[in-house]
């Protein structure tokens, strides 16, 4: 299909097969190893493609045979699936914010009442005395 649409765009046949593979995903060089040719000849084959199709690179070319290779939803399909979204937009929305009773300031306490009494602080911190030298191994 693809290939007939192509040629009557004004491709030789071996321009719309090097098209049709390029669509493909295939490499320069995956090309011509298909095509028994040089990676020369498939760039020569791209620049006229290029010029006949009116498009300034590979992605373009790509682009532009999406709606021929037969990937695309037709309209029925697509129309429906615009219609299914726009009936339930953001449905997910409601699960995914958090929900929760504790203010920030109860989170904090709560964070501090679990710390464990660290031993060789000072008394201002609530641990108790030691010798204060926390570099002594004796």
């Amino acid at each position: 299909m693809l290939r007939d649409v192509l040629i009557q765009k004004g491709l030789s046949n071996r321009e719309s097969e090097v098209a049709c593979l390029v669509t493909k995903g295939l490499s320069n060089k995956e090309v011509a190893n298909q095509l028994f040719v040089t990676e020369k000849t498939v760039k020569f084959h791209l620049t006229n493609i290029y010029k006949k199709m009116n498009v300034k690179s590979r992605a373009q070319l790509i682009v532009w045979c999406l709606p021929h290779l037969g990937f695309v939803e037709n309209e029925a399909d697509a129309a429906r699936t615009d219609a299914q979204s726009i009936s339930t937009p953001n449905a997910n929305i409601a699960n995914t914010i958090p929900a929760g009773s504790a203010t920030v300031g109860e989170a904090s306490r709560q964070e501090i009442d679990i710390i464990p009494n660290i031993p060789n602080r000072g008394p201002e911190f609530g641990g108790n005395q030691g010798s204060g030298n926390m570099g002594s191994f004796s």
